[in-house]
C-alpha cells in the first residue's frame, strides 16, 4: 500500500487517492458492501437472516464487569470495515490506534473483517445466540444492525464511568437514538448523510436541489439515480412529501413507494445501484443521483464538476455504532479505546482521513489545523443550520422491516 504522494496536495485529495488505489472507487468500495445489507441481501434471500423471529436472545446479554479481563490482559481485538481507520501515507502505519497503544499499553488486534451487516450478522449469530463470545470486544455495524442486535440482548451495557470524553463530547444529534435510548450500549463511529448529488456538465450547469427535481424534471429523464438503500432513497422521498422519516407510517411509506414507482414506470429513473454510481456521476452518464457524503468528498477531489444539495426539505442520516459484544473479554479495554476516539484531536485526526460525519463535539479548531476547507465542510461538520435539516428512519419492528423491505425490493427489481 506504499504509495508516493505529492507534497502538495491536501489531507482529503491524499485520502481521496488512497482510498482510490486501495479499494477502487467502484462498486466494491466500503459503502457498497455496507449497504449490501439493503436490497442485495433482499434479493439473495438475506431478509430471513435479519428477522429476530426464532433467534433466542443471548444467555448472557448484558454480561458485566465479572466477565472482564481487562485489568490482566491489556489487549483487546476490534473489527471494522475496510477503508475506516486513518492511514500514514505510506500505507504502513494506522497512526491514531498505534497512539492509543503507546498511551496505554493495550495491543489492538485490528481487523477489517466486517464486509456487510447482514454477513456480518450470520457470522456471529450461533455464537452469541449460544451465549457465547465471538472473540471480539469491539465491533462496528449499522444503526439498524445495531439496534437489532441490542434486542436481542447480544450487546453488552457500557460503563460511562471509563467514557468521560465520550460523554462529554458526543454531539447532540447522536445522543439518544430510538434503538439505544441514552446510549447505553453504543456509541457512534460516524454519521452517514444520503444528500443529493449532480454533475454540472451533464445538467448543462443547473443545480439539482429536491427530490421533486429527481423524480419530475423532464430534462433529467433516464438519467437519474437512487439508491438501494431503503431507508435514505424513501426517506428522502418522505421529506420532500412533507413526511418525517421518524414518524413515518404504513401508509406514508407506500404513498412514497408509490412515488418512486410513477417515476420508473416512466423510464425517469436509470438504475438504482450501491456505491457504483460513482462511475456512472463522474462520467456524466447519471446527471444527478441520492448520494453518500463520504463519497462526493472523494469525487469532488477529482473531478470539478461534481457537486452536491442538501434539499430544503432535509436530508437522511445514519450511523455506524461501536457495541461490545456479550461475552467479550475486555469491556473496560474496548470503552477506553471507544473514549479516546472522543477526544478531538483524535477525532480529527480521524475524520481527515474518511470525510463523514463527525459526532465528536470541540473537533472544528483540530480539524482546521489539519485543512482548514474540511473543518468549513457541512458534510463533515455540519453547522446548526445543516445540522437541523437532518433526519434518521425510525426503528422498524421485526414484521414492518419485512413488509417495507419486501415492498421496497419489488419497487427497485431486486
Amino acid at each position: 500500500m506504499a504509495h508516493h504522494q505529492p507534497e502538495s496536495l491536501s489531507p482529503p485529495q491524499l485520502a481521496a487517492i488512497r482510498r482510490s488505489l486501495t479499494s477502487g472507487r467502484a462498486a466494491l468500495t466500503r459503502r457498497s458492501l455496507l449497504r449490501a445489507g439493503g436490497a442485495g441481501a433482499l434479493a439473495a434471500g438475506g431478509l430471513g437472516t435479519l428477522s429476530a423471529c426464532g433467534i433466542p436472545p443471548a444467555t448472557r446479554a448484558d454480561s458485566g464487569p465479572s466477565d472482564d479481563h481487562s485489568d490482566e490482559e491489556k489487549r483487546l481485538t476490534f473489527s471494522n470495515w475496510t477503508e475506516y481507520m486513518d492511514v500514514s501515507d505510506d500505507g504502513k502505519h494506522r497512526p491514531t490506534l498505534e497512539e492509543f497503544q503507546r498511551r496505554t499499553g493495550i495491543t489492538v488486534k485490528y481487523t477489517e473483517d466486517i464486509n456487510d451487516n447482514v454477513e456480518f450478522f450470520g457470522k456471529v449469530k450461533p455464537q452469541l445466540a449460544a451465549g457465547k463470545g465471538i472473540d471480539r470486544d469491539l465491533i462496528c455495524v449499522t444503526d439498524w444492525m445495531a439496534g437489532r442486535m441490542i434486542r436481542l440482548g447480544w450487546m453488552q451495557k457500557l460503563d460511562p464511568a471509563n467514557l468521560p470524553h465520550a460523554y462529554a463530547n458526543l454531539s447532540a444529534p447522536f445522543r439518544s437514538p430510538d434503538w439505544d435510548p441514552g446510549r447505553a450500549h453504543s456509541y457512534t463511529w460516524t454519521g452517514i448523510p444520503a444528500v443529493i448529488a449532480y454533475n454540472k456538465k451533464a445538467t448543462g450547469g443547473r443545480k439539482v436541489t429536491s427530490i421533486s427535481q429527481l423524480l419530475e424534471d423532464p430534462k433529467l429523464k433516464g438519467r437519474v439515480g437512487m439508491l438501494t438503500e431503503m431507508r435514505d432513497t424513501v426517506g428522502l422521498t418522505l421529506l420532500d412529501m412533507g413526511k418525517r422519516p421518524e414518524h413515518c407510517t404504513a401508509d406514508d411509506y407506500d404513498a412514497a413507494i408509490a412515488r418512486i414507482q410513477k417515476a420508473v414506470d416512466k423510464g425517469h429513473i436509470r438504475r438504482f445501484t450501491g456505491n457504483d454510481y460513482t462511475n456512472d456521476l463522474d462520467k456524466g452518464d447519471l446527471a444527478a443521483c441520492v448520494a453518500w457524503a463520504g463519497d462526493l468528498m472523494q469525487l469532488q477531489a477529482d473531478n470539478p464538476a461534481i457537486d452536491f444539495a442538501i434539499p430544503d426539505a432535509g436530508y437522511m442520516i445514519s450511523t455506524d455504532n461501536l457495541l461490545v459484544p456479550a461475552g467479550a473479554r475486555h469491556r473496560k479495554n474496548a470503552e477506553r479505546l471507544i473514549d479516546y476516539y472522543y477526544e478531538p484531536k483524535v477525532a480529527a485526526q480521524l475524520a481527515a482521513w474518511i470525510n463523514y460525519v463527525c459526532p465528536v463535539d470541540g473537533v472544528r479548531e483540530e480539524l482546521a489545523k489539519i485543512d482548514k476547507s474540511l473543518a468549513e465542510n457541512p458534510l463533515i461538520l455540519p453547522d446548526e443550520e445543516t445540522a437541523a435539516k437532518a433526519h434518521a428512519f425510525r426503528s422498524l419492528s421485526s414484521k414492518e422491516e419485512t413488509a417495507f423491505e419486501d415492498k421496497f425490493a419489488t419497487l427497485i427489481g431486486a
